[in-house]
Order: structure tokens, then sequence, then C-alpha cells
């Protein structure tokens, strides 16, 4: 094998000699050969999304380990999904390039991996007339560069000289003051004062680093929160708030929880709920699930209810969706929940689960609140924040004083879009369906 890529490589020297010699230049575009035990680097590829960059979370393999083509590498997470990576080599694991949580850049090698196989060489030759460079254009080349390096030294004093070689400076990045571009002494003592005052700056921020507070990057679900919000605080919020009394739904739920648990495995919470008579009420008021288009001032209203859901996960703020909410029960509302659930868990969701919302819901209340102004997740134009349910008194029809369970919520829509009238109505029929759940079931 050795003797035929010697002989290979003496071929093309000839090639290149011949065609030299009648006035031809030859490209050897490519020339590889690639034998059996060689090391090549296994590079991070473009993911889709415009992704740049990805956060490492998990490794599948490690130095030794055998992997064949489609083999599971790692996952990795960007600030949209999380992506599972797999292999295009057979072969084994040299090296991991990077750790767990260490950012990686698309382009640049995950891992180094030992070929089974060998890879054929490829040789494109190109050939195309070889210029003749005579001498007045030689000497112009020389003169050029004379030129150029008259142009770059710095003009200055011996003395001058002496004080920057005494205190390893290099004169080109002096700014110079003189006449005609000359370095002065004053240029020079002025660097060093400025050079030794940020020293003892730097010196100064290292401590404070060290003693006061931790640096933290943004990556991950953070840096696409830090977008997103950004992008979103610009949008003319409206804000409409109301009281929902939920004793009904209470009941409701309590009376089949325990039976879909046993039979499904199914966690039931109120969410699934309130998720359906969102799905409702969005029959009768499709204009709030839409995007807006900002270039083109419209409106993309859409006929499928993908209501997104946001999430805290371990690695920061993610708005996942359950798709065609109008067309699935509460049951398989809650069973899709209970698995985007899950998955916050892990921080491992799909792009998929990720994209698509036409409508967003905050439920702050697992957390204890009861009112908040949610921000509008661009290009969605309506998302709903729900509060704690509360035990508070309030008058029955017959103006006698009762306990009742209130739930709050609280709406924030676009008003370039939307109008507060709007948003009240169709706040009012989500509301129907919460105090009246059975509604859910024959409606």
């Amino acid at each position: 094998m050795k003797r035929t890529a010697m002989a290979l490589a003496w071929r093309l020297s000839s090639i290149v000699k011949l065609r030299t010699a009648v006035g031809l230049r030859t490209r050897l575009f490519s020339l590889s050969y690639v034998k059996h035990g060689t090391v090549v680097p296994f590079k991070l590829s473009d993911i889709g999304e415009g992704i740049r960059e990805v956060t490492v979370k998990e490794w599948f393999v490690k130095p030794g380990d055998k992997v064949s083509q489609f083999d599971q590498i790692c996952e990795v997470q960007s600030d949209k999904a999380s992506v599972t990576i797999t292999s295009r080599y057979d072969g084994s694991i040299k090296n991991l390039h990077y750790q767990i949580d260490d950012v990686a850049l698309v382009g640049n090698p995950l891992v180094d991996i030992e070929l089974d196989s060998v890879i054929k060489d490829t040789v494109v030759e190109s050939t195309e007339p070889i210029k003749k460079i005579t001498s007045s254009t030689s000497s112009k080349q020389t003169e050029n560069n004379t030129d150029e390096h008259v142009y770059e030294k710095t003009i200055t004093t011996p003395a001058v000289r002496r004080i920057a070689a005494e205190n390893f400076i290099d004169l080109k990045k002096i700014i110079p003051t003189g006449k005609a571009g000359r370095v002065l002494k004053e240029d020079i003592i002025s660097y060093l004062e400025n050079k030794k005052l940020s020293v003892n700056n730097d010196k100064k921020n290292k401590q404070l680093n060290n003693d006061e507070f931790e640096i933290i990057t943004l990556k991950g679900y953070e840096k696409h929160m830090w977008k997103s919000m950004t992008k979103s605080i610009s949008i003319p919020h409206f804000s409409y708030s109301d009281e929902i009394e939920v004793t009904k739904l209470i009941e409701f739920r309590n009376n089949v929880k325990d039976i879909l648990k046993k039979e499904e495995n199914i966690s039931l919470s109120f969410l699934p709920f309130i998720i359906k008579a969102l799905s409702k009420a969005l029959e009768k008021y499709p204009r709030l699930n839409a995007w807006l288009d900002e270039d083109s001032q419209s409106l993309k209203i859409f006929k499928n209810h993908n209501v997104s859901i946001a999430m805290d996960t371990p690695n920061g703020l993610v708005v996942p969706n359950i798709k065609n909410v109008q067309n699935q029960s509460i049951v398989e509302i809650s069973r899709e929940l209970n698995r985007i659930q899950l998955l916050g868990e892990k921080s491992s969701f799909s792009i998929d689960d990720l994209s698509g919302g036409t409508i967003s819901l905050s439920n702050i209340g697992i957390i204890g609140g009861t009112y908040t102004k949610p921000v509008i997740a661009s290009p969605q134009i309506a998302i709903g924040a729900i509060g704690k349910i509360q035990k508070l008194p309030r008058f029955d029809d017959q103006g006698n004083l009762i306990t009742a369970n209130i739930l709050t919520i609280t709406w924030s829509a676009d008003h370039r879009v939307l109008d507060g009238v709007t948003v009240a109505k169709f706040s009012n029929v989500m509301r129907h369906y919460m105090e009246n759940p059975s509604h859910l079931l024959i409606l």
C-alpha cells in the first residue's frame, strides 16, 4: 500500500513537471490516501434553524468505544432545542473534545474517530496557462516591496528606539504625535503610563471577580429567552384580568383523577381543563390564534390550536406546545402534557416540541402567585397567565356570603391587532367552560 502511494505521488510529480514545461499549470484539488487506522475529526455539522453553537449535555460514548454509522455520539442543546448527534463513520472513539456543559461551535470537531475502512483517493485536475514573469515585472515587484518596507518603518530617533527596546515595546503600537509621524519620547512615556494603569485595573477587576460576584455566561435556553424577550418587550401590551369560580372544576377533577391514574397512569391536573377551555374559546374568537407579520402588517390566523405552555426547566424558561388541541380530549391533552413535563425535567425538547405554537399559557399559580403580567412570545399575539386557586369570601346570586374557590387569569394581547372588547369576550367564553367543566365534554 505504501509503495502504491509513493508511485502515485511520483507519477503526479512527473505530470506537474511535464505540464509546467509546456506552459500549463496543473492543479490537484484533492489528493487523499486514508488507510485503515487513520484518525479523523468528526465535526459538528449545521443542524439548521440558524444555530451556530450548542451546549454538550450528554455523551453516549467514551474513548475506546466502537461506533458504527448512525450510532448516537452525544446530545447537544441549542437555544431552541435538544438534538442527538449520530456518527457518520465506522471506527473507534479516540478523543472527546468537550466536557459536559461546554459550548461547541458548528464546524468544530466533537470527537476524533479512528476509521475501520479505507477512503479512496480522489484527484481532480485542471490546467490553465502559466503567465510568464518578465524581468520588468519582477523589478516592479521588488520596487513595490521596497516601498512598503520604507512606508512601514517607524520614524524616530536612536534614543527613543533604545527606550522602546529596554521596555520591550513594539514601536508600531505607539501612536506618533511628532512631525511626519515621528514617535517622540513623550509618546513612549504616555504609552507606558497607560499600560501601567490598564494592568492595575485588570488586577482590581480580577480581585472583584474572585471575591464579590460570579460571572455566568448565558447559553442554551437562557440565550434564546434573552433574544425572544428583547424582541417581545417592544410589543405594545394590553392587559385584561378576570376571576373564575372553579368549585365545580375542583369537584369534577377530584372525581376522575384517581381512576385515570390507576387505569391510564396519567396525572390529571387542572391545566388540561384550562387548555381545552382555551381551545373552545378560540373556536368563537379565532383572531387570537395568530401570528403577526410586522413587515407586511398582516395576521396569519391558524386553524390548529397549538397551545404553548411556559415551563420552568433546570436550564431556564422553555415554551413547548401541545399541538391540535381542538381535536384532542382532556385525557389526550393530559397525556401529552405529562410527556412534555418529563422532557422538561431533562431539558430535552425536540425542535418540533418548541416550534409552531399559536397562543401561550403561563401557569404561575403552581409557584404561588395570584396576578402577573405575562410577556407575549412574538410572533404570537396573546398569552394568558393563570394564578393560584384561593378560598375567598364572595356573594352568591341570592346575596348570601359564601366561600368560593377563585382562580385568577390575566391576558396580555398585542394592542396593535387586538382590542380590549375582543379579549374580554374571549375570556368570558373561556371562563364559562372552566366554571362548567361538564360542557367541555358535550359541547
